[in-house]
């Protein structure tokens, strides 16, 4: 009791009215977590003085000269200007389908939209655009809805359009707007904070990551780059800056670096191209000095980031609950129980990302299925292989993290009570 006593006068002496969870010390603080009808006062850990000492030493060690690193890479490989491939430049322009009739020359062969162009340089006027007929296609055009059209350069307006695809923004503008209500509604503010994160995200991805490696830069290194400071972003802005979202942002940067390296050899031994991607080849005719191999590995560490982030995120929570529920619990103690919570956390999660890229090589995998080739066969084309990789890649990456960042928890957390006992009292 004595040790509760000094823990909550420390507490108090740093401002923090609220009391930790009141549970009986032992070594049962691992089997309580989240079963009980009571909330655990985390705050009280982050706000400790003990834990505050040990996680400045993790930040300047590992965390600091990582992001700035990270931050200076950043810097240095910004893209200059304009990197887009000048052959492949194609104007687009939206429509709406007002009238719909069989082409006046090739009936059998395709339909004739009367488009009011509702975007570009000649918004507002109707022009004739080709489609293809209803039994060419698995989603006709039709009357009233909206399509996507090529522009290029002809004297006559109704020359310069040409049909791409159907217009789908109304309908992914309502389920993103649909799916930030659910994050908010449930979330509140953290939901919030999580959306401005996912929009970093996309800035990252589409202002530094794509236009970097467009520009000659090497393909892993920007990812790990970005990565980081995407990681870094994201976490601090959901969670807060403290030292619980601080011990999860290292073990997430150590265990993506080792992903990293787990993905650059294994891509390596396996000897994968990386032409095999969907769309390597096409990426390689328009620019011919990328590197597909590190492509490859870079989509295998973006592809692990959010994973990663989940269960660093889950496992330094964790033990920050088992130390509020428990000051004195040591190292070891906070571990084990830490482990038992990850070891069900990993067993899930890995399932998920396997089952995603596998779900990304359906296609692939129909198509082989109906070939009816030997299993090992199968697993040795390229197709197959990679999409392998990818994912026990980025599954060994989320099975270390689960360790690392306990450890690094547990590190900053363990002996909390013992230590304030050892302090001298200040009047």
């Amino acid at each position: 009791m004595a040790s509760r006593n000094v823990g909550r006068r420390r507490a108090d002496h740093k401002g923090n009215r609220r009391r930790a969870l009141d549970i009986p010390q032992g070594h049962g603080h691992g089997h309580g977590h989240g079963h009980g009808d009571h909330v655990v006062d985390t705050s009280v850990v982050n706000s400790d003085a003990v834990v505050a000492r040990r996680v400045r030493i993790v930040v300047a060690a590992v965390l600091i000269p990582l992001l700035l690193a990270a931050v200076v890479g950043m810097i240095v490989m910004w893209p200059d200007g304009d990197v887009k491939v000048a052959s492949y430049q194609t104007a687009t322009a939206r429509g709406e389908v007002t009238a719909l009739k069989a082409c006046p020359n090739v009936k059998d062969q395709c339909d004739e939209a009367t488009v009011k162009l509702t975007s570009g340089a000649d918004k507002g006027q109707v022009i004739p655009v080709q489609v293809p007929k209803a039994s060419q296609t698995s989603i006709p055009v039709k009357v009233g809805q909206s399509v996507m059209l090529g522009v290029q350069d002809a004297p006559k307006v109704a020359d310069r359009y040409s049909y791409v695809d159907h217009d789908r923004t109304k309908s992914l503008l309502l389920l993103a707007a649909l799916f930030a209500v659910a994050v908010v509604a449930l979330s509140r503010w953290r939901g919030f904070a999580a959306l401005i994160a996912l929009a970093v995200t996309a800035v990252m991805l589409t202002q530094f990551i794509l236009p970097a490696i467009l520009n000659g830069e090497n393909a892993l290194l920007v990812a790990v780059v970005g990565g980081t400071v995407i990681m870094a972003i994201a976490l601090f802005l959901t969670h807060g800056i403290n030292a619980e979202s601080s011990i999860a942002l290292s073990g997430t940067v150590v265990a993506l670096g080792l992903t990293v390296l787990l993905g650059w050899f294994f891509t390596k031994f396996c000897q994968l191209s990386g032409l095999a991607s969907e769309g390597a080849s096409g990426a390689k005719a328009l620019v011919p000095n990328i590197d597909l191999t590190g492509l490859l590995v870079a989509g295998m560490v973006i592809g692990a980031l959010g994973v990663l982030d989940d269960v660093t995120v889950t496992q330094a929570a964790a033990v920050w609950e088992l130390s509020a529920a428990n000051p004195s619990a040591n190292r070891r103690e906070l571990v084990s129980a830490g482990l038992r919570i990850g070891r069900t956390h990993v067993a899930s999660v890995v399932n998920t990302l396997v089952l995603a890229y596998a779900g990304a090589a359906l296609p692939v995998l129909l198509i082989f299925a109906i070939q009816d080739l030997p299993g090992r066969a199968i697993l040795s084309t390229e197709s197959v292989a990679m999409e392998v990789v990818r994912g026990l890649v980025g599954s060994l990456g989320i099975i270390a993290a689960v360790p690392l960042t306990t450890a690094l928890a547990a590190m900053a957390v363990a002996d909390r009570s013992r230590e304030l006992v050892a302090e001298p009292e200040h009047v």
